[in-house]
């Protein structure tokens, strides 16, 4: 098997794969995006729609859909950041109703864009549903749901313990968040959906292309690779998770792994105990969320629970079998029903952090420059409609996207190392802890 398709469920059934050459040689662009994920697959696609004589090249270091966007949960949601009024005590309640109808027109772009696209990416709009598993989880989401409304956002209501049990029926269930704007879909499809616009559109990928270096001249940027050199006009880091492996952007997020477990096909006996007929996508309201949701072939994905953090530069966090483990039991523990079932695939994989949790766009130093990053585990739909926007950014064409609060925002930046390390292993150690609280 091809080592990428190891990645994910979603890498290994994505269907045939024929890789893009790596760079080789002097090759000359007009923008250049590295990191061949959704942000810079779509953010090529755009620039591309937007004037068609313009010359983009992506360079991926593995293959296009390798990261983040090949192995997350398959989830197009609302939600900017990790939670609604984080957002809004950081950037107060008017940037917090604006991030969220952004994401919200970010959902909607997002099942335009696969609609009018043909994308085969097992798309489905069946609605979210946060649930609450705890007295102390009804308060808080309660709690945000009634900030919301405050500002005058629509589109979210509270279920009560019967209403939620009628649709999913769980024991933890006391009620639940849900709201409509939900998509649901195969992230490596997607991912690949996209690369093949892009192919289509006359944009250059380079696979297995490594950038070891990147540097800025008067006129122009070049990208250097293990066997070659990309010079460019404009660049784009599309890096997200990865970012802190470039010097230009080493303090602005860190890594957190993020672990997935996926069972056997579920057959009637599952379904007909707990119904989830309309097969909602799912999260519960703790600090380090469990989502879960079924596969097109009835498989249950869940996801989540705790977190590794990483020191430095390593990215070797994919495998952590007590997370596995965790995530395996709590399967059981939310449906009884499935404590015999088998567990055929479990992976893990990096999602980029800023210290404020929040995602980030910005110039690296004037705008021939790019970068994006900090989805914090939220990017299906964010990313697709960040790319129509940094197409906007990179060819200089001012629109109500290219306004958003969060382009060009300060970015606290996280410490060097080790204190960094020491830092993000005591935010992971308070969420743990006050997850195990309110769980009671």
């Amino acid at each position: 098997m091809e080592n990428f398709r190891r990645k994910s469920f979603w890498l290994e059934t994505a269907g045939e794969f024929e890789p893009q050459p790596e760079l080789k040689g002097d090759v000359k662009t007009d923008i250049a995006i590295i990191g061949g994920g959704f942000t810079g697959l779509s953010t090529a696609y755009h620039i591309k729609k937007i004037d068609p004589s313009i010359d983009v090249a992506i360079v991926e270091n593995q293959i296009c859909g390798y990261g983040a966007s090949g192995r997350n949960a398959g989830f197009g949601m609302t939600l900017f950041g990790l939670t609604f009024s984080l957002t809004a005590i950081r950037f107060g309640k008017e940037k917090a109703v604006q991030a969220h109808h952004y994401m919200e027109t970010a959902v909607d772009y997002l099942s335009e864009f696969i609609t009018s696209n043909k994308i085969d990416c097992d798309y489905e709009r069946p609605g979210f549903l946060r649930v609450a598993t705890s007295k102390a989880y009804v308060k808080r989401i309660q709690h945000e749901i009634n900030l919301m409304r405050s500002l005058g956002i629509e589109g979210i209501e509270w279920i009560s313990q019967e209403q939620v049990r009628k649709e999913v029926n769980s024991p933890l269930y006391l009620g639940a968040w849900w709201e409509l704007r939900c998509v649901l879909l195969n992230p490596a499809k997607l991912a690949w959906g996209i690369r093949k616009l892009n192919l289509d559109l006359g944009v250059k990928i380079f696979e297995y292309s490594p950038v070891n270096e990147v540097n800025r001249h008067k006129t122009h940027f070049t990208i250097k690779t293990n066997n070659g050199i990309l010079t460019a006009e404009k660049i784009l880091f599309a890096t997200n998770a990865f970012s802190h492996l470039f010097p230009q952007l080493r303090r602005k997020q860190v890594p957190a792994f993020t672990y997935i477990v996926l069972t056997e096909p579920l057959g009637e006996e599952f379904f007909n105990e707990v119904g989830w007929k309309n097969r909602q996508g799912i999260e519960d309201a703790r600090n380090l969320v469990h989502y879960y949701r079924l596969t097109k072939d009835n498989r249950l994905l869940m996801g989540g629970g705790d977190v590794s953090v990483g020191f430095g530069r390593k990215m070797n966090y994919d495998e952590n079998e007590r997370i596995f483990n965790e995530l395996k039991d709590y399967v059981k523990k939310v449906f009884p029903v499935l404590k015999d079932v088998k567990f055929t695939h479990q992976w893990g994989g990096p999602v980029s952090v800023p210290i404020d949790m929040a995602p980030a766009i910005g110039k690296i130093g004037d705008d021939r420059a790019y970068y994006s990053l900090g989805c914090v585990g939220h990017g299906v739909s964010l990313t697709i409609l960040n790319g129509k926007l940094l197409a906007e950014l990179l060819l200089e064409r001012k629109s109500e996207l290219t306004e958003i609060f969060f382009v060009n925002r300060k970015t606290i930046p996280w410490p060097p190392e080790p204190i960094r390390f020491g830092i993000s292993h005591l935010i992971r150690g308070y969420m743990r802890l006050e997850d195990k609280i309110l769980d009671r």
